[in-house]
C-alpha cells in the first residue's frame, strides 16, 4: 500500500498515498474518504500537558537530528499529488509534521503558479512543531478563476477564525500565493492574519513572463513556448541548488564527481515538471497570475494585517527586491528580509530555514497579543552556531575573563559561583553600546548550559525601528536568543518560569552614556525589581564589567549630536517621543536612544565579576516592606560598584591585558586555549 504521506482537510478529504492506485469515483478520479476535516488534518496530534509541551519545544533545540527533505523529494512527492489529479482545489496536511505545541496557530500555505502545494517541503518538520499546517493544492487541469480561489481561502479563514477567535492565522504566500494572501487579507480586515510573502507576484507587470502572454496567445500549445521559463520558475534553478550543496574547499575532482552524482540523482525526477505545467495550462496560469497581480495591487490599501516580506536577490522572474521595498512603503505594518543569494523559489533553497526567519523577525505568536515568554522558541544548535560565528571574532578581540564569587565569599575563575537552579537575577552595569551582552550570553551557554533571558529596551522590538535603520536587522540575533522587552508583566513571567535573567537598572542611560561618564551607574532612585524578585525567591547576583575604555573612545555623544540639526532630527525620529519610565526625573530621565560616535582602539580585555548571590527566599515577608526592599536595592547597587572597582584595580596587573600578548599566548598554546589573567 505504501506510506501515507498526506491527509486532506476538506469536508470530503482526499487521502494521498505513495504507490497507491487511486480508486475511481463516479464524480472524481480520486479516492474519497468521508471523514470530517477536524479529525483528519493531523491524526498524530494528541492533547498535550504542560510538561509535554515543553518537551516539544526542546525538540527544536537539536535540529541536527532532523532529516531535511530536498528538491528531489519535492519532485518525487509531486508525482503522487498530480497522479489522477481531478477535482477542485483542496487543502492537505503533511503527516511528516508530527505533533505540535498545544494551541499552535493555523498556517495556510498558498503555493506559486505550479499549484502543487509542496513548496514548504523542506520546512514541514520544523514548522509542524509550532504550526497546524494546511497546504493548498490546485490540480493541474483545474480552471478555478482567481476570484473563486480568493473566496475559497476566505471561507476557510472565516471558518477557522470562528472556531479559534483568539489565535492568529498565518498565510504563507509564495509568488502567486502572495497575491492570493494579500487579496484574502484585504477582504478580512477584522480577522487576525499574519502574512508571510515570499517574492510576491504583485510585480508581475515587470516580469519577463509578461512578455510570454502575447506569444502564447498566437502560437500553438504543442510548442510549449513558455516551458523553459516555467521550468526555472518551479525548480528555482535546481542545478544551482545542487552546485551550492557541494562543500567548499574540497579537491576539484571530488567536486565534479559530487556534482555529477547530484545531477544524476535529480535528473530522473525532472520529467514531472512537464506534468506540473503542461503546454495547455501555461497560458491559463499566466493569465491568472496577471489577474491576481492586478487584483492584489488594487486592494493593498485594505490590508491591515502584519506582513513579513521575504525577497530573493537573484530572482530571474520577478524584481522581488524592488517590489519588497515598494510594498514596504504601502503596507502599514510590514517587515522585509532580503536573501541576496536566493533564486525565485526561496523555500526550496538548500540551507534556508523558515522557522529561524520567523523567530528572528519576532513574527511568531499563539494569541492575539504577543507573549515574549510563552511564545519563545528556544534556539536550535544551528542557530546558536551561526550566531556564535560572529561572536568568535569578538572573543578573540576582547577575550572576556569571567570571575564569580562562591557562597563563602571566595572569588574564582569561571562561573562556578552562579546558581544553576532558577530563578536567578543578574543585576549589573551596562557598558557603552551594551557590548558586554554577547559575552554574557555565550559564556553562560558554553560553560554552564544556561540560556540567559535579557530585559531589553522596548523600542528595539518595534517594527518601525527597522525602517529608521534603513531596513537592517541588527536585533534578529537578540530575538532568537530570547531578549524580552522591559516591562513588569514580562519580568513576572520570566521569574515564574524560573529563568536566568539579566537586568540593567541603568538601562540605555548607562549604555549610551556621555563623555566622562564611563563606569558610572545611573540607577533610578526607587527600587524597581527587588520586591518582585523576592516574591519568587529569586537569587540576585550583582555583577560589574570593565574594558570598554580599552576598546573605544567616545568622541560624539548625545549632547554633541543634539547641537547638530541633522543628528538632532534623526534622534527625535528614532525615539518617536516615547520614554520607558515616564515618572523618572533628573539625569536618569534622559534615556535617549542614539548611535554614539566612537573611535576604535587596539582592543584591551573585558573583565566580569559576579558577586556573591543574595538569597531572597528566606526574606520574602521582610522584603514586602518597601523600606526593606529599598535597603537591599541600595546594597545591590553598592555591590555592583565594588565589583567594578575591584576589576579596574586588578586588571592593571594582568599580563595579558593587551591584544598582542593574548595573540602570542594563543599562537603558542592553541587558538581554543583560555588566556589566563591576574592572580586572585
Amino acid at each position: 500500500m505504501g506510506d501515507r504521506r498526506y491527509t486532506s482537510t476538506n469536508p470530503n478529504p482526499v487521502i494521498f498515498q505513495r504507490g497507491l492506485e487511486y480508486k475511481k469515483n463516479e464524480e472524481r478520479n480520486y479516492k474519497i474518504t468521508r471523514v470530517s476535516a477536524r479529525r483528519t488534518r493531523l491524526p498524530a496530534m494528541h492533547k498535550k500537558s504542560g510538561i509535554e509541551i515543553e518537551t516539544a519545544s526542546n525538540a527544536l533545540e537539536d535540529d541536527s537530528v532532523i532529516e531535511r527533505l530536498s528538491i528531489k523529494d519535492y519532485l518525487e512527492q509531486t508525482k503522487d499529488l498530480i497522479k489522477s489529479d481531478g477535482g477542485p482545489p483542496r487543502w492537505f496536511s503533511p503527516l511528516e509534521c508530527g505533533a505540535r505545541w498545544e494551541n499552535s496557530p493555523l498556517l495556510l500555505y498558498l503555493p506559486g503558479i505550479d499549484g502543487v502545494g509542496l513548496g514548504l517541503i523542506m520546512h514541514h518538520q520544523k514548522l509542524g512543531k509550532i504550526f497546524d499546517i494546511w497546504c493548498l493544492h490546485i490540480p493541474v487541469m483545474d480552471r478555478t478563476p482567481f476570484i473563486d480561489l480568493v473566496q475559497y481561502v476566505k471561507k476557510t479563514v472565516q471558518s477557522e477564525n470562528s472556531n479559534s477567535p483568539c489565535r492568529p492565522i498565518y498565510l504563507i504566500g509564495e509568488s502567486f500565493g502572495g497575491c492570493l494572501a494579500l487579496a484574502v487579507a484585504s477582504r478580512n480586515p477584522d480577522i487576525d492574519l499574519m502574512l508571510i510573502l515570499a517574492n510576491p507576484a504583485t510585480s508581475f507587470r515587470k516580469s519577463p513572463l509578461q512578455a510570454l502572454l502575447p506569444l502564447l496567445e498566437v502560437i500553438p500549445e504543442q510548442l510549449n513556448v513558455g516551458f523553459p521559463s516555467m521550468l526555472n520558475f518551479i525548480t528555482g534553478d535546481a542545478l544551482t541548488m545542487v552546485i551550492t550543496s557541494v562543500k567548499k574547499g574540497i579537491p576539484i575532482q571530488q567536486t565534479v564527481q559530487e556534482l555529477s552524482e547530484g545531477v544524476a540523482a535529480l535528473f530522473p525526477s525532472l520529467s514531472v515538471l512537464s506534468d506540473i505545467l503542461p503546454g495547455k495550462s501555461i497560458l491559463w496560469k499566466l493569465r491568472m497570475l496577471q489577474s491576481a497581480s492586478s487584483f492584489a495591487n488594487s486592494r493593498l490599501h485594505a490590508v491591515k494585517s502584519e506582513v513579513l516580506i521575504l525577497a530573493s536577490g537573484r530572482d530571474q522572474l520577478l524584481p522581488s527586491k524592488e517590489e519588497a521595498e515598494r510594498l514596504g512603503h504601502l503596507l502599514p505594518s510590514c517587515q522585509i528580509r532580503n536573501f541576496k543569494d536566493s533564486a525565485h523559489t526561496l523555500f526550496l533553497k538548500e540551507g534556508a530555514d523558515l522557522v529561524t526567519v520567523i523567530k528572528s523577525a519576532g513574527f511568531y505568536r499563539r494569541t492575539r497579543n504577543v507573549d515574549y515568554v510563552a511564545d519563545f522558541i528556544k534556539p536550535t544548535t544551528s542557530e546558536f552556531r551561526k550566531a556564535s560565528e560572529s561572536y568568535r571574532w569578538f572573543d578573540v578581540a576582547a577575550s572576556p575573563m569571567m570571575l564569580s564569587t562562591l557562597e563563602n565569599g571566595r572569588i574564582v575563575k569561571g562561573l562556578a559561583g552562579i546558581p544553576f537552579e532558577g530563578p536567578v537575577l543578574l543585576v549589573g552595569y551596562h557598558m557603552l553600546l551594551g557590548l558586554e551582552i554577547s559575552p554574557l550570553i555565550y559564556e553562560f551557554w558554553g560553560e554552564k548550559n544556561i540560556k540567559l533571558r535579557g530585559m531589553v529596551h522596548p523600542r528595539l522590538f518595534e517594527k518601525e525601528l527597522e525602517r529608521c535603520l534603513h531596513g537592517t536587522t541588527p536585533f534578529d540575533i537578540m530575538r532568537i536568543l530570547g531578549g524580552v522587552p522591559v516591562s513588569a508583566p514580562n519580568f513576572y513571567r520570566l521569574l515564574s518560569k524560573k529563568s536566568h535573567i539579566f537586568l540593567y537598572p541603568g538601562g540605555s542611560r548607562e549604555a549610551l552614556h556621555r563623555k566622562g561618564e564611563e563606569y558610572k551607574l545611573f540607577w533610578p532612585p526607587q527600587s524597581e525589581f527587588v520586591r518582585m524578585a523576592a516574591r519568587f525567591g529569586a537569587k540576585i547576583v550583582p555583577f560589574g564589567v570593565v574594558g570598554i575604555d580599552d576598546m573605544f573612545d567616545l568622541f560624539l555623544d548625545c549632547n554633541d549630536q543634539m547641537k547638530i540639526p541633522y543628528f538632532k532630527a534623526q534622534i527625535e525620529h528614532l525615539n518617536g517621543g516615547r520614554r520607558i519610565r515616564t515618572e523618572a526625573t533628573g539625569q536618569f530621565a534622559k534615556q535617549v536612544l542614539h548611535i554614539p560616535g566612537v573611535m576604535p582602539k587596539l582592543p584591551g580585555r573585558f573583565y566580569f565579576l559576579f558577586g556573591k548571590p543574595i538569597e531572597t527566599e528566606v526574606r520574602k515577608e521582610e522584603l514586602r516592606n518597601r523600606e526593606e526592599a529599598h535597603e537591599l536595592y541600595m546594597h545591590i547597587k553598592h555591590e555592583v560598584e565594588n565589583c567594578i572597582g575591584y576589576l579596574k584595580e586588578k586588571r592593571e596587573k594582568d599580563p595579558y591585558r593587551s591584544l598582542a600578548s593574548r595573540i602570542l599566548y594563543k599562537a603558542i598554546h592553541g587558538f581554543e586555549s583560555k588566556v589566563p589573567t591576574f592572580e586572585l
